[in-house]
């Protein structure tokens, strides 16, 4: 176990990404190279979670119990507060614009500014059982002057604002929340799954370029499209790997866990690698004869479902605009998400869309010495959640130490210094406040 000067030195980073197959909770130090290493993982089959949304209590608080205390085994450490991911088919994003006109353009615009034209943002009119959880500006305009990244610090009398909305069905938020709270442990913070992912596989230059990230999980595939280094697009698509292996079930008349074990073991994207004459045989249940299932044919299965979500992700993508050459997505796409490892997915992802793909690795921003399982692509969201909370913290730290500066400030210095400091705020802090509010309007 850790020393106790030791762990004054080395703060934990937790994340919990509650998953449709699977639950992690992972444990990150930062080491003296400031790199991030994971120091303890804990995963557990997830019950009670359907297409990223939770539909049994109980099974889920388990689920959660159960990866926290295997994290906290192989860390020696204690658990108390996480960053967790949220995702699932009720989330969906929409584009909108506003604006404010400022009572004295002669003053700069400062963040109170911002924050008026977002607050007006949340009170737009959602369809029943939604709310606005999460709102990114974008893009700003100044007077009609577009294409402004950092407003703050310039003059001007009418500020505009595009923004990426993200709405969701706040039962669905509630019951997540519930089930972390029931658990044990407290929140230290929620980040939408896709943007973690983006975080922990994605370089600057990628998002900076344009690209587009597909995080393939078990119940639902996330897409986050990202250029000019600013998130454009997120949607959420209502299937994953599961609904392979559930077609590989049907299509071959066997059990779930023999579906899956074959999608892994023999699952291939692309049929025509595959000879007639390949067969792999499954046992027969209580002494029936065993089953022979023909390689190409689990082959054209796959196939056939896979290319379906290409396509509806693909669609996403072209609604975005790719083909403008102003909205291109210069780096591609980059895969991740445990059903990334499909064998030949990331050859048909490029057949399929023309676009340049590769497999994503969260482990750009990692350690050396970390273990060779955290970079499986199945790890990409935990890693994510890890380092969003070191992000979070270090935000908190740098606010705090330029909050006393500022005392010794005078007024005037103060507006011109403070602007950094105060844009460099989480913007997911406010989400984290707005999660809050709707678990004690719950209680």
């Amino acid at each position: 176990m850790l020393k106790k000067n030791n762990m004054e030195k080395n703060e934990l980073y937790i994340g919990l990404d509650i998953g449709t197959t699977k639950i992690v909770a992972m444990i990150g130090i930062v080491n003296e190279y400031q790199k991030l290493k994971i120091i303890g993982v804990g995963k557990s089959k997830s019950l009670g979670v359907h297409r990223g949304v939770v539909n049994n209590i109980s099974q889920t608080i388990q689920s959660i119990q159960g990866a926290i205390h295997e994290a906290e085994n192989h860390s020696n450490e204690k658990i108390d507060k996480v960053v967790v991911g949220i995702a699932g088919q009720h989330i969906r994003s929409l584009q909108h614009s506003d604006y404010i006109t400022r009572d004295n353009s002669n003053e700069v615009i400062a963040e109170s500014d911002i924050d008026k034209v977002i607050n007006q943002v949340y009170k737009l009119v959602m369809m029943p059982g939604e709310e606005i959880i999460h709102v990114l500006p974008q893009e700003f305009r100044i007077d009609g002057q577009s294409e402004i990244k950092e407003p703050i610090g310039m003059f001007g009398g009418r500020l505009e604002a595009n923004f990426h909305v993200v709405v969701g069905q706040v039962s669905s938020i509630k019951n997540i929340a519930r089930c972390v709270k029931s658990s044990g442990i407290d929140f230290d913070g929620i980040t939408l799954e896709p943007l973690a992912s983006a975080d922990a596989v994605l370089s600057r230059e990628e998002k900076e370029a344009g690209v587009a990230l597909i995080d393939i999980g078990g119940g639902t595939t996330d897409l986050a499209i990202f250029k000019d280094n600013i998130i454009r697009h997120t949607s959420v698509i209502p299937f994953g790997g599961n609904i392979i292996t559930e077609d590989i079930k049907e299509g071959c008349s066997i059990i779930e866990k023999q579906a899956e074990l074959l999608k892994i073991k023999f699952g291939s994207a692309w049929p025509g690698e595959n000879k007639d004459n390949e067969i792999v045989s499954i046992p027969g249940l209580r002494g029936r004869d065993p089953k022979e299932i023909s390689i190409k044919n689990l082959s054209k299965i796959i196939h056939a479902r896979v290319v379906e979500i290409i396509e509806q992700v693909y669609m996403e993508i072209k609604n975005y605009g790719h083909e403008e050459q102003k909205k291109k997505l210069i780096a591609g796409i980059v895969l991740t998400g445990g059903g990334s490892q499909l064998k030949h997915l990331k050859q048909l992802v490029e057949y399929v869309t023309g676009m340049d793909t590769r497999i994503g690795l969260p482990n750009e921003h990692l350690a050396g010495n970390n273990s060779v399982e955290i970079s499986n692509p199945t790890f990409a969201t935990a890693v994510g959640l890890v380092m969003n909370s070191m992000e979070k913290r270090k935000n908190i730290s740098v606010n705090k130490n330029q909050s006393e500066d500022e005392d010794d400030l005078e007024n005037d210095d103060k507006d011109s210094n403070s602007i950094e400091s105060k844009a460099s705020q989480s913007i997911f802090e406010k989400f984290t406040e707005k999660i809050k509010t709707f678990l004690e309007n719950a209680e």
